[in-house]
């Protein structure tokens, strides 16, 4: 992504803390909104794609199956910002809107371009919901009970449509709390009848159940807010540094939003072009972790990314793991996790946490020429 660009939200109708898949045949708009660190304008045009379950481009479709109306148009919502520190314009995209809709269910891309090259990607999912899901989770695993993992059981009811191969035409992706990169996928049901299928106590379905995330929020920068430690102003930028935090030794029950953040400020008033931008300071006191892999700092506002911007650095004469990032004034929550998707050592893991599951459920039919999303289902443990 352009390092001008800053603050990338995606969003569905008004609820910030929903993934970004719509429903196909109901009211549901996906808004992309992000931040070009200066006042210039520039012209960025948005191209669709529709992919495969894999987020490859259906090369069997035309693009007339799948998008109804133009392709490439410009961004022609955007603001500039107001009395702020750090200059920027806003931006905003919504879709469907009445030049574009997407016709068919499964997975999307849209690209942002500036003088036709990428400068960011947002992946949408739109689904028919024509098999239904249910979905149950225990912390009674087949590899411990109550102690740091959770387990999903699924069914599907095929809901009168024809499956003959269930390996070959059903393909079920479940994600975590939004860790594409520690996604599960492919795995095959054990349970299978005429009408249905089940993954019941299937070992590929445990989980790591981690910790509830931190959190802190930004609403004055002339007044700390929860989980804030000091602020300070050192020309050009305010810095606010958090709370310092310590992996958990055992689970204390805090509502939390599972990596989303939130836009605002004091007056709740423009905040899309009114919130200042800061250098955050993110503090975690533990011993050297070298030899499980990086720490980054993380949530739905790093898009995820395991990246140089994140990567915490280790500082031997304070024992602690540092990392400034550059943010927007709001509410954020944030996990310290591993390379290797755990957050046992840097924040402990507890069956009790809450977590957000999405489980995505394609299917092609025979002689088909795409895949279709045809289940979904959103549940929190």
């Amino acid at each position: 992504m352009d390092e001008t660009i800053r603050t990338l939200q995606v969003s569905i109708n008004d609820d910030r803390t929903l993934p970004p898949v719509i429903t196909l045949g109901k009211n549901t708009t996906l808004h992309i909104d992000w931040d070009q660190l200066s006042h210039t304008y520039h012209r960025y045009t948005y191209h669709i794609q529709h992919c495969d379950k894999n987020w490859e481009p259906s090369d069997e479709l035309f693009e007339s199956d799948w998008l109804s109306g133009v392709n490439g148009l410009p961004v022609e919502d955007y603001r500039t910002s107001f009395n702020t520190s750090q200059l920027y314009t806003h931006y905003h995209l919504a879709l469907p809107n009445e030049n574009t809709r997407v016709r068919l269910s499964g997975n999307y891309k849209v690209e942002i371009r500036e003088d036709d090259v990428p400068v960011l990607e947002v992946q949408f999912c739109a689904v028919e919901k024509t098999m239904p899901i249910t979905v149950k989770c225990s912390s009674n695993t087949d590899i411990d009970f109550q102690k740091s993992h959770q387990q999903l059981s699924v069914g599907i009811n095929y809901n009168g449509i024809r499956v003959i191969d269930v390996d070959e035409q059903l393909y079920m992706r479940v994600i975590q709390n939004r860790h594409w990169d520690e996604r599960v996928e492919g795995v095959r049901p054990n349970i299978r009848k005429a009408t249905g299928a089940e993954f019941s106590h299937h070992r590929g379905l445990i989980f790591e159940a981690g910790n509830e995330f931190h959190k802190f929020e930004l609403l004055d920068v002339h007044k700390p807010g929860m989980g804030i430690d000091f602020m300070r102003w050192y020309d050009p930028w305010w810095h606010v540094t958090l709370e310092e935090q310590h992996p958990g030794r055992a689970y204390v029950h805090d509502e939390d939003q599972n990596g989303a953040f939130f836009i605002r400020r004091n007056w709740d008033e423009d905040n899309d072009i009114m919130a200042e931008y800061v250098i955050v300071h993110f503090i975690l006191k533990t011993t050297p972790l070298y030899a499980t892999g990086d720490v980054y700092v993380s949530g739905q506002w790093s898009q995820g990314e395991k990246s140089e911007e994140y990567r915490m650095e280790y500082d031997d004469a304070l024992g602690v793991y540092e990392k400034a990032v550059l943010l927007k004034q709001g509410y954020y929550s944030y996990e310290f996790i591993q390379s290797n998707g755990s957050t046992a050592r840097t924040m402990g893991s507890f069956y009790q946490t809450e977590n957000e599951y999405q489980i995505l459920l394609y299917y092609r039919e025979q002689g088909g020429r795409y895949d279709r999303l045809v289940g979904y289902a959103l549940v929190h443990s």
